[in-house]
């Protein structure tokens, strides 16, 4: 959910939370090395996708993200909000609807200039500007109402963008969707992330060299 503010068509109220590395990074959770972004797939129910990460425009929210990849937070949750026209949002959910407990919350890093395009994947947060945990969501359309418009209107910090597989994307957002727990547009159907996971880059090209 999308919580404080209202899309075109309705008020999607969500909390699109990740969680915070916040002070010292663990070795997991560490800062990329220069020059380097986090390739993350992740695989779902209805496909894979792998989403790169801009660890330059929004570090906090990638050191956040990827300590929840690494500690295999996301595997087994849900895609658990779904708007055809608007966003897919997941990783706070079991196919139960019981909420999974992350992280502290971390800094908005809607500031960064990077927009709510399509593709994108930006921090779920609730009305509160710092509230992110470990909720995310990617953009299906050009959603220019969650970036930034100044400390009043502060948005929602993209932080990467997927880079393949976005046909799998358009197909979550297509499914069909009802209330259930109390909450709106979930799939009637569990879309479930079965698993996500770092891409080894280092080793995938050196994989390459050989059987060329």
């Amino acid at each position: 959910m999308l919580n404080g503010f209202r899309t075109p068509a309705r008020l999607a109220v969500a909390s699109l939370v990740v969680a915070a590395c916040l002070g010292a990074f663990s070795v997991a959770c560490g800062p990329a090395e220069a020059g380097e972004n986090p390739i993350v797939v992740m695989e779902t129910s209805m496909g894979d996708f792998v989403i790169e990460l801009d660890a330059k425009k929004a570090p906090v929210s990638t050191d956040n993200f990827m300590t929840y990849v690494d500690e295999k937070f996301y595997n087994g949750l849900i895609f658990h909000r779904v708007i055809a026209n608007f966003m897919i949002q997941g990783g706070g959910f079991t196919k139960d609807m019981v909420k999974k407990s992350g992280h502290p919350k971390i800094e908005n890093e809607a500031d960064n200039g990077l927009s709510n395009k399509r593709g994108t994947i930006a921090m779920a947060r609730t009305a509160a500007i710092n509230s992110a945990t470990s909720q995310f969501f990617i953009n299906v359309k050009d959603n220019a109402s969650l970036d930034y418009r100044g400390p009043n209107k502060f948005g929602y910090a993209v932080f990467g963008q997927v880079i393949e597989g976005m046909d799998v994307v358009d197909e979550i957002r297509r499914v069909q969707t009802a209330t259930k727990n109390g909450m709106g547009d979930v799939p009637t159907t569990p879309v479930v992330i079965y698993k996500a996971y770092r891409k080894d880059i280092k080793k995938a090209v050196k994989t390459d060299k050989k059987e060329g």
